[in-house]
């Protein structure tokens, strides 16, 4: 599958396709994270814990968008939203093209 975060390329638009996952934080490395933030410096358990919830909403994405018949998926963009203390939301969309 290729994915683009250009919004057109040759081929034919096939539909919206998303892909989403919800991660918590764990509260072991939530006050490893506390005590980072008092003296600063990188927050590594955050930055793995976002990128294994951005690698879900893709796969996500990506099923969804094969499920349609497709080979490739253009304006590729991610949001994210807290929907509870401690709980993002990680939401990955584009327009499933077949070219």
């Amino acid at each position: 599958m290729e994915l683009f975060t250009i919004d057109n390329i040759s081929g034919t638009p096939i539909g919206l396709v998303t892909g989403s996952t919800i991660k918590t934080k764990d509260i072991v490395k939530d006050i490893g994270a506390g005590l980072k933030g008092l003296v600063g410096g990188k927050l590594g358990s955050y930055e793995k814990l976002m990128e294994e919830a951005r690698s879900e909403a893709i796969e996500k994405m990506i099923s969804q968008a094969e499920a349609l018949g497709a080979n490739a998926i253009v304006g590729v963009r991610f949001e994210s939203t807290e929907v509870a203390a401690g709980a993002a939301e990680i939401l990955a969309y584009g327009t499933a093209v077949k070219r």
